[in-house]
């Protein structure tokens, strides 16, 4: 499909008037920052890891939204998907002694990780 340029002008402006009307954060302040990550339990250990990891997530500042999920392909694999206000929020999250105390509770059920993606997430239901 070839795409006139009057056409592309109207697109491109619209574009920007929405990226412009939407959270994207401007002129240095700091962006939001995202992890979307696959972890794998030991046999049989899935929902127990799975306790361990929802463990006191309410208590991390700058964290605005922390979701574990079941994989329903893989009966050991968990999907973890994480915003926080900003990437040193999450930095220093993980010096909080709860997440020490639970990464230390957790490490004898992970037998691994699978992909792991860094995001930079710029709104959505429940972000601002």
């Amino acid at each position: 499909m070839k795409i006139g340029r009057r056409e592309f002008v109207v697109v491109s402006g619209t574009a920007a008037a929405y990226a412009l009307s939407t959270s994207f954060k401007v002129h240095g302040e700091s962006k939001m920052y995202g992890l979307i990550g696959k972890m794998l339990a030991a046999e049989g250990k899935r929902d127990e890891l799975i306790r361990i990891l929802l463990e006191g997530t309410d208590k991390m500042p700058g964290c605005l939204s922390y979701v574990i999920a079941k994989d329903p392909s893989n009966k050991d694999a968990v999907w973890i998907t994480e915003v926080w206000k900003d990437k040193e929020s999450h930095a220093e999250s993980l010096k909080l002694e709860s997440v020490k105390a639970a990464i230390a509770k957790a490490r004898p059920m992970i037998t691994g990780f699978g992909e792991r993606f860094e995001t930079e997430p710029v709104g959505g239901s429940g972000l601002t």
